[in-house]
């Protein structure tokens, strides 16, 4: 790494900066910057993206990312290559605890933007041609989606055989194959021969520190393997998933879960129940493959169809 400019910005290896990059105003009038934060090292190295809050009520991934670059502002010493961190990414999702822009677009399926396209496409235009072109790798943090809790895994399209190799030095629970999708911001670095992770853990609107602090570990495991920090982590089994499916609700009613995040459950076996309110009705939720318990739908209240359980197989 021997410069990296931004938005006309230009900085140097050993140097570090913070920019802000001008999106677009609220009907206020209030201008919205794109606040991004580069941390160098004098030596050249790879350069990795640290980004949290593509989804704006993801605030779990948000604080991952803010903590690492306190401590990249603090005990943490690059000794070669740079880091760019945007803690968070959807400034208007964020405002509004929604997971998407004012006029409901989604960030992660608007890629790769355009200058002049909606607030959405804009800011997927900024991370496109502005960032993605100056890195070498990154790790995009996410979480569950309303009442959904994922145990902490790191989701990358196996055909991307360098990211499955980052994945297992990553080193979190699970390693889950997750196919590109058309318009994400995964699939527009992949196509640029970017290769970007896709974190998951917790909740969305829940702060989970279990799954913060797995995501700040797996982030150190990657970086000192990248021989870009002397900070060695406790390594951590992590297990290679093959396939993953959504066990849904086959009743409507009251959903009582009998496992819990990272149980092993067998094929045939009894993981909920759902009950009408009046305990005159009981559907018994069986798992339909054998494998490892990755998602659990948080709701008390179901209705038929919902999503309950997601479990990853081997």
């Amino acid at each position: 790494m021997k410069e990296i400019s931004i938005n006309g910005v230009k900085v140097k290896a050993g140097e570090k900066a913070d920019i802000k990059i001008p999106i677009a105003k609220l009907p206020t009038h209030t201008v919205i910057d794109l606040p991004i934060f580069i941390r160098s090292s004098p030596i050249e190295g790879p350069v990795v993206l640290i980004s949290g809050g593509v989804h704006g009520d993801e605030i779990n991934g948000i604080t991952t990312a803010k903590k690492l670059l306190e401590a990249f502002d603090q005990e943490l010493k690059l000794i070669r290559g740079a880091v760019i961190v945007i803690p968070l990414v959807n400034i208007y999702g964020f405002l509004s605890n929604s997971r998407t822009f004012p006029d409901g677009r989604d960030l992660n399926r608007s890629f790769p933007g355009s200058k002049k396209g909606s607030l959405a496409s804009r800011i997927a235009y900024i991370l496109s041609e502005e960032i993605l072109p100056v890195i070498d790798f990154g790790i995009d943090f996410h979480t569950g989606g309303r009442m959904i809790s994922n145990h902490p895994q790191i989701r990358v399209d196996f055909k991307d055989k360098v990211g499955v190799e980052l994945a297992k030095y990553f080193g979190t629970h699970y390693v889950v194959h997750s196919k590109h999708i058309d318009k994400s911001f995964r699939k527009t670095a992949y196509k640029g021969k970017k290769h970007l992770l896709v974190y998951e853990g917790g909740e969305s609107m829940r702060l989970d520190p279990y799954a913060i602090e797995e995501g700040i570990s797996g982030t150190k495991r990657l970086l000192h393997h990248l021989e870009m920090i002397h900070a060695p982590q406790v390594p951590q089994t992590t297990l290679v998933l093959k396939d993953s499916t959504w066990i849904r609700a086959k009743a409507s009613g009251i959903f009582s879960c009998i496992v819990k995040l990272g149980d092993f459950v067998r094929k045939g076996e009894l993981l909920a129940t759902i009950s009408d309110p009046y305990g005159q009705v009981v559907v018994t939720v069986l798992a339909t493959s054998t494998g490892h318990l990755i998602g659990v739908n948080n709701n008390p209240v179901v209705n038929v169809g919902d999503a309950l359980l997601h479990i990853g197989e081997e």
